[in-house]
């Protein structure tokens, strides 16, 4: 993704990723494409469940696009269907909460 995101010139200012992506990839993409990446790994000494600083962000965000009923489950034979209908979920629900702030 971030190497598509480079090809088609997107500038990325700070890109947070998961603790299992600390080997080799954070250098990789500060070197070779110039994004900074931010692991967010759990606090040192945590034991059982943490809540994890920017993580909630992307568990809130697959809850939305789930809420729809063709991306509940994997029905897409393509990987751009699937695209496609997480761009239309996400359209719809940023619309939805702009016509909530028009209204109040």
């Amino acid at each position: 993704m971030l190497a598509k995101a480079h090809a088609a010139g997107r500038e990325l200012g700070k890109v947070w990723v998961d603790g299992g992506y600390k080997a080799g990839v954070v250098e990789w993409a500060e070197t070779e494409l110039g994004y900074p990446l931010e692991v967010v790994a759990r606090p040192p000494g945590a034991k059982g469940f943490a809540v994890l600083p920017r993580r909630w962000v992307v568990e809130r965000s697959f809850a939305w696009i789930g809420r729809y009923r063709r991306l509940s489950k994997d029905y897409e034979a393509l990987a751009e269907t699937s695209e496609a209908m997480i761009w239309a979920a996400s359209g719809a629900t940023t619309l939805r909460r702009l016509v909530k702030l028009q209204a109040s």
